[in-house]
Order: C-alpha cells, then structure tokens, then sequence
C-alpha cells in the first residue's frame, strides 16, 4: 500500500512564510557585521568547503539545529542563548525558512530568513568567507 501525503513542500512552504520574515540581500549585507546579528548557516559541511560562508556566519547543519538550540541537551551551544536576532540561510533559502520557523517555535524569539540564501549573497557580490566548514 503506498502512502498518502497531505501536507506537501509548498503548503509547509506557506505556513513557514506566515511566521518567518525574509530579509534582503540588501538588507542582510548591513547586519551580518552587526553584533546584534547571529547568521546561522544550516548547509551541509560540503557546501560550506565547496562555496565559503558569509563572514561571522554560525555553521550548524540542520540536522544538528534543534540538538544545538535545546539548553538541557548536551549538544547545546551558547550561541543560542543570546538577546540577539538569528538570520538562518541555507543555499537558496527553504532549508533555512523550516530552520527558522522550527528555532522560533523552540523558542527563539527574534529569527529572520535570508530570502535567496546562499546563492543570492554570492550572485550580489558580498564578502564570503572560505575553508570554513
């Protein structure tokens, strides 16, 4: 018997959207230097060698995401702990958008999506930083 899906990439797509804000390159290329501002990169380790990272930028493959949000896990990283606002970005933006939304609903209250990911950072010309996996 084969499976039925009912809730498919664009409906969690649009759910995710009503609770997450993009940001635009524009306006991402003024924060990412900004103490306030944590970007989190949720791609994987390869992606990250192949193509660099936005300077600063957090890496935490999204696997890892809720182990390392979570402060009673012993994945925890401090980094989630702070008054700061989370920019998560992946390659082009959907990975990043569920990252988001699932940091918000763990309780992150200040997270934002970088509309485009990766892939419109690089495309505008923004810094990027390599070897950093």
């Amino acid at each position: 018997m084969s499976q039925t899906i009912t809730k498919g990439i664009k409906a969690l797509k649009e759910e995710a959207s009503q609770l997450i804000e993009d940001i635009s390159i524009e306006q991402a290329s003024t924060l990412y230097q900004n103490e306030n501002y944590i970007f989190v990169d949720v791609r994987e380790a390869s992606e990250r060698e192949k193509l660099g990272v936005i300077p600063g930028a957090f890496t935490c493959p999204r696997g890892m995401l809720e182990f390392l949000i979570d402060p009673e896990c012993p994945a925890h990283n401090k980094i989630f702990n702070q008054d700061k606002t989370y920019v998560f970005y992946c390659a082009h933006g959907l990975r990043s958008l569920f990252a988001a939304r699932q940091a918000h609903e763990m309780g992150l209250s200040s997270v934002l999506n970088l509309g485009g990911g990766f892939a419109a950072w690089q495309d505008s010309g923004a810094a990027i930083t390599m070897n950093n996996a």
